[in-house]
């Protein structure tokens, strides 16, 4: 995993690649409109992929979406490449499950 921390500028322009993801200090996050059992399923896929990348978000379940914040913990909980790979992985498997965009 990259633990190279990005620059402002560098941050801004993979948010703009990354529809929907916004930045919250040193993290990015994004939630997806999908109902409670849907987004079990959801995290459940995200969770495989996390495992094979080795990269985790902070995830938070609620009934009607899933929201998902990334930084690198191991990097001081900083942004770095492997947070915005991981965010694209996530919308890929969000678009598999239908998962809409939520404004949280």
């Amino acid at each position: 995993m990259d633990k190279v921390l990005l620059p402002d500028e560098e941050i801004t322009a993979r948010l703009a690649k990354l529809p929907g993801w916004e930045r919250e200090g040193d993290t990015i996050t994004r939630s997806f409109g999908i109902r409670y059992h849907g987004g079990v399923a959801l995290i459940v896929n995200v969770a495989d992929t996390e495992r094979l990348v080795g990269h985790h978000a902070d995830i938070d379940l609620r009934w009607d979406h899933v929201r998902f914040r990334i930084t690198t913990h191991d990097a001081d909980h900083r942004l770095t490449a492997a947070d915005f790979d991981l965010a694209a992985r996530i919308d890929r498997i969000a678009a598999a499950h239908q998962a809409q965009r939520h404004n949280s």
